[in-house]
């Protein structure tokens, strides 16, 4: 029997071969999790913000975005409330979170739209109706601001 007519494999490489696949599978699970998981602070956030906006909780609303002096209640509610800028709002979607490399914080881009339900893609009158907006949330306190 010669070197290239062996038909079996060693038992210490096929346990080696399980381990090293094994290994990158745990890897490969846990790098997609992390990919899944990584601004879900930040979009939560986002989200009890929007409900406080949608059932017209202000003050909550107020409280989660964490302004600063400079940003009163009354320019807040001028913003945000049923007969501010970007309301009335019924219903948003979060469309994408990204950080920028070295920032403190993430961008997340919301649609907002004044529909209970929002509009398909195809809703083109709908859709003609929302609104983007893009908020900065600083990922230490989670406050809220206008993305720059």
């Amino acid at each position: 029997m010669g070197l290239l007519d062996s038909t079996g494999e060693e038992p210490e490489s096929k346990l080696r071969r399980w381990v090293v696949t094994g290994a990158i599978f745990v890897l490969l699970v846990a790098i997609g999790i992390w990919w899944v998981l990584r601004f879900h602070n930040e979009k939560k956030t986002v989200e009890e913000f929007l409900q406080a906006v949608i059932v017209s909780d202000m003050q909550k609303a107020y409280q989660i975005w964490k302004p600063t002096s400079s940003y009163s209640y009354k320019d807040f509610v001028d913003d945000w409330g049923p007969n501010g800028f970007y309301g009335p709002i019924k219903s948003y979607r979060i469309e994408t979170a990204q950080k920028k490399s070295g920032a403190s914080g993430v961008i997340v881009v919301v649609e907002l739209s004044p529909f209970d339900a929002f509009p398909g893609n195809n809703d083109t009158v709908k859709n003609y109706r929302t609104k983007e907006v893009r908020l900065w949330i600083e990922s230490r306190d989670l406050s809220i601001g206008f993305a720059p």
